[in-house]
């Protein structure tokens, strides 16, 4: 018997295979250097508590101040260092006395921001504005570096390879699976023609199509199938036309809901103030939103998610700052304004009429009805689908509300005699007629 040479040449391959696998699979993380603690040495050398004096900050101080950039007032990191502390004392009790009496600091502070006086607080003792100015003094942590092989996501626990790696190592492996298989047939032929065995030739078989084609039954079934799926398929195409449910197009400037409706708790029709006595809700102009963010410049750092860090929501308001043309380092519009071009979520077509003042004001429905649960949407997106069905059904299925409103008051009386019920639906008092929404 003739031996094979190189019988062992698959199972040798194999092992090189799994040994260069388990290489490149060999998880590479990234440590993240630890930032410096500054908070100790601030303590050490204000006298003061620093988780108090940020409690003390944020309620009392934000409002005006921040501790690296300046808002309504200065800066306040460094102001330890630029004043004297009992100088520190008497301005935040009361400012306003110092500049009446002429202190040559105080009133430098007062002309260089607009002649703006500073909120008193003599509430405040001695231990607490040291407090204050512990945490203000506290230096401005650096920001992590990027990580520096490309092929590694940062991340807070470590990071796991690319997927693009993956992928080709997945590739390879697979690649490797058809070699094998190919060596491994052609040992067993060459072993067979060594040995003189011969190989089984497979009998001709007809081809699968000629014998679908030589079945009648078949094919009359397979055409009565295909006909009713296009018609199926056809007609729930057609009937998508006009519905875009679930659109969420990119807007010019990023407004998440989630954290304006959802996270502060604005009102909708704060924004969207038109809704209540207008037929549309309107635009809100960016002036409604300067008053806020004339303040704001800047998210907090719980605010980042896994999807936007806080650079990016810094770089939107940024954005909105370009378009009103607001300087924030000087607190000032410089007049060069930009329009924002925002892109229609909901719109009904021309031949629908639809009143928000008169749901809104009248009827008392509430926005998440209609648009779904605004407050938590990062990006906001058509929830319903707007259909004449959808309406109707609504229509069908909601009380009118008659308490304390007189326009309602005799008809729903004589209706609800009418029908013999105690609640009259919209549908009850004509919300189905035509004319209602098309005229």
């Amino acid at each position: 018997m003739r031996q094979v040479k190189h019988r062992n040449s698959a199972s040798k391959i194999l092992i090189l295979g799994t040994v260069f696998l388990f290489t490149f699979f060999n998880p590479v993380f990234a440590q993240d250097e630890a930032a410096v603690d500054n908070v100790a040495a601030t303590e050490a050398s204000s006298g003061g508590d620093v988780a108090k004096g940020e409690e003390l900050f944020k309620s009392l101080c934000a409002a005006c101040h921040k501790r690296y950039k300046k808002m309504t007032g200065p800066a306040l990191f460094g102001v330890a260092d630029k004043y004297e502390r009992e100088w520190i004392y008497s301005w935040v009790k009361n400012s306003a006395a110092m500049v009446a009496s002429g202190d040559p600091q105080a009133v430098a502070i007062y002309e260089e921001y607009n002649k703006t006086a500073m909120n008193a607080f003599p509430q405040l003792s001695n231990t607490d504005i040291d407090n204050i100015m512990a945490y203000v003094m506290v230096p401005k942590a650096d920001p992590p570096p990027p990580p520096t092989d490309p092929s590694v996501k940062g991340g807070g626990d470590g990071s796991g390879v690319s997927m693009n790696v993956i992928l080709a190592i997945l590739a390879l492996v697979f690649l490797m699976l058809l070699v094998v298989l190919f060596l491994v047939n052609k040992t067993l032929r060459s072993f067979a023609a060594a040995n003189n065995v011969e190989l089984p030739e497979s009998e001709a078989r007809t081809p699968i199509w000629k014998a679908f084609i030589q079945n009648q039954f078949l094919v009359l079934v397979t055409a009565i199938f295909l006909l009713l799926s296009s018609g199926y398929f056809v007609y729930g195409y057609f009937m998508q036309v006009g519905v875009d449910q679930g659109y969420a197009p990119i807007q010019p400037i990023h407004y998440s809901h989630k954290i304006h409706a959802g996270d502060n708790q604005i009102e909708c029709k704060y924004c969207h103030s038109s809704a209540r006595v207008s037929k549309t809700s309107g635009i809100p102009s960016l002036n409604v939103c300067m008053n806020c963010h004339k303040s704001i410049s800047e998210v907090a750092d719980a605010t980042a998610t896994p999807d936007h860090s806080k650079e990016f929501y810094d770089g939107e308001i940024q954005k909105l700052y370009d378009a009103v043309g607001w300087d924030a380092s000087a607190q000032a519009y410089t007049g060069k304004t930009k329009p924002v071009k925002w892109v229609r979520i909901h719109n009904l077509p021309d031949f629908a009429y639809f009143n928000h003042s008169q749901h809104v004001s009248v009827a008392g429905v509430e926005c998440q009805t209609c648009h779904g649960p605004v407050e938590e949407m990062e990006i906001m997106y058509q929830h319903a689908p707007l259909t004449m069905g959808w309406c109707i059904n609504c229509h069908r299925e909601t009380n009118v509300k008659v308490a304390d409103n007189k326009y309602y008051e005799k008809i729903h009386k004589e209706l609800s005699k009418k029908y013999g019920v105690e609640q009259l639906t919209a549908a009850q008092m004509g919300g189905l007629e035509c004319g209602k929404c098309h005229y």
